[in-house]
């Protein structure tokens, strides 16, 4: 899992990333000829959350590139007081040069998401398709924005003594995004990967970051506006708008509200609903969201070879996560 230096519009960073081939967990290139998926994460996780795509052998006969975004996993990068859906972009779009990757498929969750449609508007002869898993509304709902900033608020109380971090305080941060993301639901996959999490926010959130923390995590969705209609119709690609049926903080409403904005500028988008799975169903509900997911690159890689499935594939997500408490046999597990 490499690390790259970007010369971007922010200024130079230094930038995480992950590429799977269909037969190597950690590769150093990409497989050419066959379908390239670029991975974007949501906030508060890194990268480690699409351990269950690479760990699957019918989504690893793609080339798989995940990134970790500005303030998160291993990547070291200045976040200014403007950092937005545009720069998040752009930084993918410099990946996407340096690594010399063809035009590709983005799958983007949450946050992840609305920067994958950005990527669209910016570069639509990049971008082949664009899976976008609980995608913001136009413009953030009060009720969720309350609960990042209250997030935000109790990780911050964490630090007031730095020589006594109170634990409390970041259990409490802790418990508002599992609210967020899980509604709660319990799952080993879904604990191991907030432990590296933790373990990630322990480092990159300190005290001197919290003007940045504050930005990704809470200004980032409150700047959010919808796209110009003449924006939106540079997008070249189809479009997938996944709504998990139990989204506590983006009811499918915002998602239909999506869907007609998408329509208006004549876009080819469709909605997807994964009953019964939380706002980030791609953990809790890998096995549908990974149909989902399959069928959507197949139907859109026409004219391009996709090898068949190997009988099994390391994710290079599975070491880390096993050292944060995953069980083994417990990583297909779901919440029915």
């Amino acid at each position: 899992m490499p690390l790259v230096d970007l010369e971007t519009i922010a200024g130079p960073g230094r930038f995480h990333y992950t590429l799977s081939t269909p037969t190597d967990a950690n590769a150093k290139a990409i497989v050419e000829g066959i379908p390239t998926l670029i991975l974007i994460h949501p906030v508060y996780l890194g990268s480690h959350v699409f351990h269950p795509i690479y760990a699957d052998p019918m989504l690893r006969r793609f080339n798989l590139v995940a990134i970790d975004l500005r303030l998160h996993g291993r990547t070291s990068a200045k976040v200014e007081n403007t950092y937005g859906r545009e720069t998040a972009a752009r930084d993918v779009l410099m990946l996407m040069g340096v690594l010399k990757l063809p035009p590709c498929h983005i799958m983007g969750v949450a946050m992840g998401a609305c920067i994958a449609l950005q990527m669209a508007v910016l570069a639509p002869e990049k971008v082949l398709s664009t899976f976008m898993f609980s995608p913001p509304p136009l413009k953030e709902p009060p009720g969720s924005a309350g609960g990042r900033q209250e997030i935000f608020d109790y990780w911050v109380a964490g630090f007031r003594d730095p020589a006594n971090v109170d634990r409390m305080a970041l259990e409490d941060a802790i418990v508002g995004s599992l609210q967020l993301a899980y509604n709660n639901i319990v799952s080993n996959m879904a604990t191991s990967m907030l432990s590296l999490a933790i373990s990630d926010a322990m480092r990159n959130w300190n005290p001197a970051d919290f003007d940045s923390l504050h930005t990704v995590t809470v200004k980032f969705f409150l700047d959010l506006d919808p796209h110009p209609l003449a924006d939106l119709a540079r997008i070249r690609g189809p479009i997938a708008l996944i709504h998990c049926s139990e989204d506590i903080a983006y009811p499918l409403h915002y998602c239909e509200e999506f869907l007609d904005l998408l329509h208006r500028a004549g876009l080819d988008a469709k909605i997807y609903i994964i009953d019964g799975a939380p706002h980030l169903g791609n953990v809790t509900h890998w096995r549908e969201t990974n149909a989902l997911l399959h069928d959507f690159l197949v139907d859109n890689s026409a004219g391009m070879v996709i090898p068949s499935a190997e009988p099994r594939v390391e994710s290079p997500f599975h070491a880390a996560l096993l050292r944060a408490g995953l069980q083994e046999g417990d990583s297909d597990d779901d919440s029915d």
